[in-house]
């Protein structure tokens, strides 16, 4: 009896093995077609829709590297747009960096919008809803406090808005890693999994269905007709929420060629762990089986185990080999290619050890309800935010 058992947990073990590789394979075939799309958009970069955008950026508290991100923003080669940024307490420290950014480019159109009402548990929606009314023009993108950006990048993400089957636009983005374990951790599961994730999601579902909070750009006339930031402001994964409604909708959320940067906090171990682990139970909420269907994406994991539980027989070795082999495929394919992060290869050993904390989160993140948000505790029921209260 005990043998049949592990004959047949080497077996499961295997299939997940070979499904690990199957997933790869969709990985580098999702990387292969961005490649193509970003080549065929370098030859057509000049394009004549360039309406006045509005660029909101809810802030609290200050992250690395924030002002030269802020900077970033009025760089841009871009004819007509403003710059609002949002914060709900006066004494934000965030507030000082607006207010110095404001007096090196005194000819950018840059305001700070105090916002003072709560709306909802999801503070940095209650801000995008109280920016809003501030807007002067009907395009708008939306973008998280610490992304960087290069000088085109207005004209790459907003020109295909030109197209009214297109409703919304998001993009890729790179962690730029501080010194510690944890960051370099964070960057390279951005950089060879999550990533990887998203251009998987696309090959197999026909199109992104989603939107990520680096880059949200959209029509004021579509977020209207979907109940405006209100209708999400209790939602932890908003950009999840915003880009599945505009898809609701009929219309098409694209994945631009654009990769922008973030730059990341020097995380402890346990910090970087309990951000995965907030990331992770947001998935699960947001997407419940497809969630579940994230262990079968361990490829490099399932080898390991079976090849302790088969005791290194050639076969096991040979798919073990094959596994890791294809697991650094897509780690070049999507981190360096793709990305353009220049740190995936002197840091390709971490790989593994990311992939092996990413099946901890996997079990830990069905352990509870509770995240951690910016120093505030909340607990996540049908992805819906419900602040803590401390007895």
């Amino acid at each position: 009896m005990i043998h049949h058992s592990f004959q047949l947990i080497e077996l499961l073990a295997t299939l997940g093995t070979l499904s690990g590789v199957g997933y790869y394979t969709i990985c580098l075939a999702g990387a292969v077609r961005f490649l193509q799309e970003r080549k065929a958009a370098d030859k057509n970069i000049h394009s004549t829709f360039l309406p006045p955008v509005s660029i909101l950026k809810p802030l609290k508290g200050t992250d690395p590297e924030m002002y030269e991100s802020f900077r970033s923003h009025c760089l841009l080669d871009y004819p007509e747009y403003e710059i609002i940024f949002g914060v709900s307490e006066a004494d934000d420290p965030a507030a000082e960096l607006v207010t110095r950014l404001q007096a090196e480019f005194p000819q950018r159109a840059i305001q700070l919008v105090l916002c003072s009402r709560n709306l909802g548990t999801n503070r940095k929606i209650s801000n995008l809803a109280q920016m809003l009314p501030t807007a002067r023009f009907d395009h708008l993108i939306v973008n998280d406090s610490d992304i960087r950006v290069e000088a085109d990048y207005l004209k790459r993400v907003i020109g295909p808005l030109g197209d009214g089957k297109i409703g919304m636009i998001t993009c890729l983005y790179r962690g730029v890693a501080n010194t510690t374990l944890g960051s370099r951790l964070e960057s390279i599961g951005i950089s060879t999994d999550f990533c990887g994730g998203v251009l998987s999601a696309r090959e197999v579902e026909k199109g992104i269905h989603f939107a990520l909070g680096s880059t949200m750009a959209f029509r004021r006339s579509d977020l209207q007709a979907m109940g405006g930031f209100e209708t999400v402001v209790d939602y932890l994964a908003d950009d999840y929420e915003l880009g599945m409604r505009t898809s609701a909708r009929g219309l098409q959320v694209k994945l631009s060629e654009v990769v922008v940067e973030t730059f990341l906090p020097p995380y402890k171990f346990r910090q970087f762990f309990d951000h995965q682990l907030r990331w992770a139970r947001s998935l699960r909420d947001a997407r419940r089986w497809g969630y579940v269907g994230v262990l079968l994406t361990f490829g490099v994991p399932w080898a390991l185990f079976v090849l302790a539980s088969i005791r290194g027989t050639d076969w096991a070795w040979g798919l073990a080999i094959l596994t890791v082999l294809m697991r650094i495929a897509v780690a070049l394919a999507v981190g360096r290619a793709v990305l353009k992060d220049r740190h995936v290869l002197p840091w390709l050993w971490l790989v593994p050890v990311r992939d092996l904390v990413a099946v901890a989160v996997w079990i830990a993140s069905f352990a509870g309800h509770t995240v951690e948000w910016r120093g505030t505790s909340f607990t996540l029921k049908d992805g819906k935010l419900a602040k803590v209260i401390a007895d």
